[in-house]
């Protein structure tokens, strides 16, 4: 009994100190670049920092927002993650409570159309044609109209609407409500714990997307933060790039290095904070209709 209970209390300090290590792996690049992007520049290329700042300062910050690109950029991004997750979530619920209903007509092509979808795509080449004739090349709406229709997030819903009670209908057209009434009145206010969830879905993905705006933006005012970060990111090499520096700072304080590592955890910091908070609806999307019950 003895042994086996030692093996037990082996066993779980060993889970224990992997998922320490595991974690570790995980948290401490973040923690590093955290790290850097407050030590001193000059100081920096000495080596030997990796947990603390040895010479801390806040220059590199400065020279982000007195940057009035990121700024605008920013914006964009904060305008394309409101505007894009709430024209997506009432165009997907709408066409997703009109495929829950099996009666209508082409209801299986319809689904197979976008099942298909799902596994093939058309390619980048042709998509860039197509944007570019439609006139979303250097358009703010590239950011809108590509992802208003989701067929995995429209599955979702269905799972979810399919499961409210058709008597809620039958009631509501019996006061002579039609279709649009039933929706917007009924089905949507009882639908929120999955709008909520795609909402999320929605707008962690148009935050974090930077390739929409590397493929279909050319304009500097049009580029959200994600597009920002990247070209800083994939510029010359911090020995040879060259930053502008606003005044009353020295080459010595800031590098073209310190400078990417501050806007990276600028870029960041928004919704690395909220996700914690947020993580729950994420895993019960996944789960929303998988179970019934």
């Amino acid at each position: 009994m003895r042994r086996k209970t030692r093996g037990n209390t082996f066993a779980r300090f060993a889970l224990i100190f992997f998922m320490l290590t595991v974690c570790f792996l995980a948290l401490y690049p973040v923690w590093y670049t955290l790290v850097v992007s407050f030590n001193n520049s000059s100081d920096t290329l000495r080596g030997g920092i990796y947990f603390f700042p040895r010479i801390f300062t806040t220059e590199s910050y400065k020279t982000v927002f007195q940057d009035h690109s990121i700024i605008k950029a920013f914006g964009i991004t904060i305008a394309r993650t409101l505007i894009g997750t709430v024209t997506s979530v009432i165009f997907t619920s709408m066409v997703a409570y009109a495929m829950s209903k099996s009666y209508i007509m082409g209801h299986r092509i319809y689904m197979l159309i976008g099942t298909i979808t799902m596994f093939f795509g058309g390619g980048l080449i042709p998509t860039f044609i197509l944007y570019k004739n439609i006139g979303l090349y250097d358009n703010f709406l590239v950011y809108i109209i590509p992802s208003l229709f989701n067929f995995y997030n429209m599955i979702i819903f269905m799972a979810f609407f399919k499961e409210m009670p058709v008597a809620l209908e039958e009631s509501a057209r019996l006061d002579g409500a039609n279709d649009l009434l039933i929706f917007f009145r009924i089905i949507l206010p009882l639908s929120m714990p999955v709008v909520a969830t795609i909402a999320l879905f929605n707008g962690v993905w148009h935050w974090n997307d930077y390739f929409t705006g590397v493929m279909y933006i050319n304009k500097a005012d049009l580029q959200p933060i994600q597009t920002f970060l990247y070209r800083i990111v994939a510029s010359a090499s911090a020995s040879k790039a060259v930053v502008s520096l606003p005044a009353g700072i020295s080459a010595q304080q800031v590098s073209s290095q310190s400078v990417r590592l501050a806007t990276m955890v600028v870029t960041t910091l928004p919704i690395v904070c909220v996700y914690p908070f947020l993580q729950k609806y994420f895993v019960k999307g996944m789960l929303i209709g998988s179970v019934k019950g």
